[in-house]
């Protein structure tokens, strides 16, 4: 099933929460402080911590030969993803179903996403916050849902950061696989204002190599959940950006060009980072007729398109990615920051246009790691991957 007016229902704004002064008194001492205020005789009080504009963070002089952890956000549940706001509050997704978000330094539960189903590899997983959000308060989320399939909505969320809205559903009919493996699910908002989406394979081997079929893709869809413009179309799937992809959990664009990044769990061997190019083949095909599944598979056949990095063997399973921006990063500016699951690591990948130029491997003492997204603080944010997990703060040092 896919996204179509047959799908979609009417949007009923969630009940924003006002404050109503109940005297007379009240209400005219309001419109007195109020006064004092504009003519400059009190100063209205600062934004709580990520609940406004976010905390400046010290420039760093000399070279940047690492990261530390510059504080911690404790409390979380799996978390999955995480995005900003435009006053710099965090939202995080739990894979659980809750969407939470930190303010005041701790964490607040949102609301929970109806429909989820938390099995297996699947759950509440990717996360983005439409731009226009300061006026229509709008996010999209990723998972796995109680209609078998993995599902793409959009909720609006309540003024005061306590509850949802209505669902709307994107996009649905992402197949997903026995005992929920391989979903993909990250979402990101791109520089050309379409919606993107990674989806797995479903562990089902004709999938990644079927033009027709929404799973082991990276998709591309306009924000009101139709096709987007530029995507291969003819014989493809309308949504289809790419295919031959198996896990592809990482997603991430270059600020200094606007090009897509990729970041794929591979099998035994070979997880990669792929630059994403409409109508490209990166090479899973693991079919073995009769509906098989072949492991062993290349993760690139010949003729494939080629990754930028590859882990060889083991694998380490990379997940979460983000490119690093700022001059206060040193010689990490705009290397990718990869945040490494199996491997327990944050994994930071140089690339020279389309060519691997190096790699380095920090903060290996934190355990699984899901995702790091920058701030508009200039911090990493970083999601750790347990049932307690922290966000955790990072400054180069």
């Amino acid at each position: 099933m896919q996204s179509g007016d047959n799908l979609r229902r009417a949007e009923v704004p969630a009940v924003p929460h006002h404050f109503r002064p109940r005297t007379a008194t009240l209400a005219v001492t309001l419109a007195a402080v109020l006064a004092l205020v504009a003519a400059g005789c009190v100063k209205p009080p600062p934004p709580a911590p990520g609940a406004g504009a976010p905390e400046p963070v010290p420039d760093v002089s000399g070279p940047v030969t690492g990261v530390a952890v510059a504080a911690t956000v404790a409390g979380f549940h799996n978390p999955w993803e995480i995005a900003f706001l435009p006053d710099g509050t965090p939202l995080v997704t739990e894979r659980g179903g809750t969407l939470t978000a930190i303010v005041g330094g701790a964490r607040r539960v949102v609301g929970a996403v109806p429909g989820v189903v938390a099995n297996g590899e699947g759950g509440l997983m990717g996360l983005a916050v439409d731009p226009g959000f300061t006026a229509n308060r709008q996010v999209y989320v990723c998972f796995a849902s109680s209609s078998n399939d993995v599902r793409i909505a959009r909720f609006r969320v309540a003024d005061d950061l306590g509850s949802l809205g209505p669902g709307f559903l994107v996009l649905g009919g992402i197949p997903w696989g026995s005992g929920n493996r391989h979903l993909g699910c990250r979402l990101r908002v791109g520089p050309d204002g379409a919606l993107w989406a990674t989806t797995g394979d479903a562990a089902r081997g004709i999938n990644p190599q079927d033009p027709t079929s929404l799973a082991g893709k990276v998709l591309r869809m306009n924000l009101d959940g139709t096709p987007a413009a530029g995507n291969p179309g003819g014989g493809w799937n309308p949504y289809v950006y790419t295919i031959g992809h198996r896990n592809p959990q990482g997603l991430a664009f270059r600020p200094s060009d606007g090009a897509a990044f990729s970041v794929e769990h591979g099998t035994g061997c070979d997880d990669e980072v792929n630059r994403l190019v409409a109508g490209a083949n990166y090479g899973w095909a693991p079919g073995g007729g009769a509906g098989g599944y072949d492991e062993n598979a290349p993760m690139t056949f010949p003729g494939g398109t080629p990754a930028v990095w590859s882990s060889g063997c083991p694998t380490v399973a990379p997940s979460g990615a983000t490119f690093v921006s700022g001059a206060r990063w040193g010689g990490w500016n705009d290397q990718l920051a990869v945040a490494v699951l199996k491997g327990s690591e944050l994994m930071f990948v140089r690339i020279d246009g389309s060519t691997l130029a190096g790699t380095d491997f920090r903060l290996t003492d934190k355990g699984r790691l899901r995702t790091v997204q920058q701030g508009p603080d200039g911090r990493l944010w970083v999601a750790q991957d347990s049932s307690s997990a922290s966000i955790l703060l990072l400054d180069p040092v």
